[in-house]
């Protein structure tokens, strides 16, 4: 339990989890720096990060389908 709470302490902000986030979407991501994410990201930021982003990505996509089907 004392981890858990030791890690939801730490530093980055939810604005560097989430464009953490967003190259994890991509799949473009130097090893060295998915090191230094982990070490520092907040788990609970990353969990609400990727919800937004599966959020914003799905939504992007109808979004364009509509938009083609619509022609």
């Amino acid at each position: 339990m004392s981890d858990l709470k030791n890690a939801s302490q730490r530093k980055l902000s939810f604005f560097a989890t989430m464009k953490a986030v967003c190259w994890s979407f991509l799949g473009i991501r130097k090893g060295s720096s998915y090191e230094q994410d982990v070490a520092k990201l907040n788990p609970i930021y990353v969990v609400i990060a990727g919800i937004l982003g599966a959020v914003i990505f799905i939504t992007t996509l109808i979004l364009i389908v509509k938009n083609v089907v619509a022609n």
